[in-house]
């Protein structure tokens, strides 16, 4: 039983740093044709998380700031359920 713990532990945990590599990785612009390894290193991250956070996405839309800006709490609301879960099923194991 410990095992399977020390399993969903580590799976909301490689998720929640997933989910922060992302919200970090979105405050700088990346050009792709500038640099193509980070061009291609953050598009996997965003392809890692993605599956995650439209769900969240289509509950709250990202609000408009600025001019061409967005602001997207989808990422801070998926933190908060992924936490909520990872409690519940590791208190039901």
């Amino acid at each position: 039983m410990i095992f399977l713990k020390n399993i969903v532990s580590a799976f909301f945990d490689i998720v929640n740093f997933l989910i922060l590599v992302r919200i970090l990785v979105s405050f700088f612009p990346i050009n792709p044709y500038g640099n193509p390894f980070l061009a291609n290193v953050v598009r996997f991250f965003y392809q890692l998380t993605e599956p995650f956070l439209a769900p969240f996405r289509s509950l709250v839309p990202p609000l408009r700031v600025g001019v061409g800006g967005y602001l997207d709490f989808s990422p801070i609301l998926a933190l908060i359920v992924l936490r909520l879960l990872k409690g519940l099923l590791l208190g039901l194991l």
